[in-house]
Order: C-alpha cells, then sequence, then structure tokens
C-alpha cells in the first residue's frame, strides 16, 4: 500500500486536529504536519515534501491562493486540495487557475473526503459537485470550448515529448494538421507554447500521464 503523505493547512486549531484525526483513521493516509497559515505551509512543504497539501483560503500572513501558486511554482509536483468553507465562482477559479487539483468544501462527507484526497494524490480533478456545476458555468460564461477526442490525443503525446513530426507519424496526418490543432488547443486552454498546454491540462485534469 502506497502512504500518501499529508500537509494540511487551516487557520483555526480545531479544524486541523479534527481533519487530521479523521484522515489518520485511513491505513494509507500519513498526516506529516499542520500549518495555521499560507507562509508556515511553504516552510512545511520546503521541509517535508508531502504529496498532498489541504488547503484553506482565507488565513492570517498569507492566503490560500498566494501559496497555492508559491508551492506550484517551487513544487509543480505537489498536488493541491483545497478545503474550504467558500465556494464563490471567484474563489473557485483563482484557486484552480493558481493550480490547486482539487477543491472540496468542509461540509463533505468524510468518505467523499477521502476520495478526494486519494485522487489529489494522483493528479486527478477532485471536485466537490455544486464546485464543479460552478466551474464549468463559468467556463461556459467565457466562451471556452472542450478539447475534441483528436486534440486531446495530440496534447497527450505533446505532454510525453513528442515532436509535431512524432505526432504527425503517430496520428497518421501531416505536421500542418497537427499545428493547426495545437493553435486550436493553445486558444482553448488559453495558453501560448505546447509546455504551458500540457501543464494546464494536467493540472485541470484534462490529461492524464499516468
Amino acid at each position: 500500500m502506497t502512504t500518501i503523505k499529508i500537509l494540511i493547512t487551516d487557520d483555526h486549531p480545531v479544524v486541523r486536529s479534527g481533519i487530521h484525526g479523521m484522515l489518520e483513521t485511513e491505513p494509507d493516509f500519513d498526516v506529516i504536519a499542520e500549518a495555521k497559515n499560507g507562509r508556515e505551509a511553504l516552510e512545511l512543504v520546503e521541509k517535508l515534501t508531502p504529496d498532498v497539501v489541504l488547503m484553506d483560503l482565507r488565513m492570517p500572513e498569507m492566503e490560500g491562493v498566494e501559496a497555492i501558486t508559491k508551492i506550484k511554482e517551487s513544487h509543480p509536483h505537489i498536488h493541491i486540495l483545497v478545503l474550504t468553507t467558500f465556494d464563490t465562482d471567484a474563489d473557485i477559479v483563482r484557486a484552480v487557475e493558481a493550480g490547486a487539483t482539487g477543491y472540496m468544501l468542509k461540509d463533505a462527507p468524510r468518505e467523499e473526503l477521502f476520495r478526494a484526497v486519494r485522487a489529489t494524490a494522483r493528479g486527478e480533478a477532485a471536485l466537490a459537485p455544486t464546485v464543479a456545476s460552478r466551474l464549468m458555468g463559468k467556463m461556459r460564461s467565457k466562451g471556452e470550448e472542450a478539447l475534441s477526442p483528436r486534440e486531446i490525443d495530440v496534447l497527450m503525446l505533446v505532454a510525453r515529448g513528442a515532436s509535431n513530426q512524432d505526432v504527425a507519424e503517430r496520428l497518421h496526418i501531416s505536421k500542418a494538421t497537427v499545428k493547426s490543432h495545437l493553435l486550436q488547443i493553445y486558444q482553448k486552454l488559453g495558453v501560448s507554447d505546447r509546455t504551458a498546454a500540457a501543464t494546464t491540462a494536467i493540472e485541470r485534469g484534462v490529461i492524464r500521464l499516468s
């Protein structure tokens, strides 16, 4: 059994203690530390390198979104699951855009939270149902389109390091068609290059490399 090392970040001691006790009932969870704000979370991430950081949003000294941004900049492979009471569109979008892998609410049933932690550890998007619907509504309001199956095929190969020529040969299409697909992908994901496209797609759970 693979153990998931977890860092809990929340400014309320009682909440941290409650989450800690609940997670420790699962044999594959190991809560390695607790942080009372984003700044302390950054320090503990540097020392302990957890697999998953549970992150509240509203905290003193450094809020959750800023902490998420800084953690992802220095440790892009550490996954962050937001666990908060706030589910406004602005909070959700800011957290996801900062690099959060998942977003759950504190009133979630414990089994749902356990599933979310495990999914986050695998790098899969873990969203509370209400959060998912809000996020999809927000994306539709921005006019963002979902990637087509062919675009996902192209992006999967690019994310694994394939060149345009490699992609063309694997998918039996021309290099010009590959370039056309990539331009569409960049536009839909709001990025400007292949590296950003792959990273963004993985963070949003659009593609998985494992």
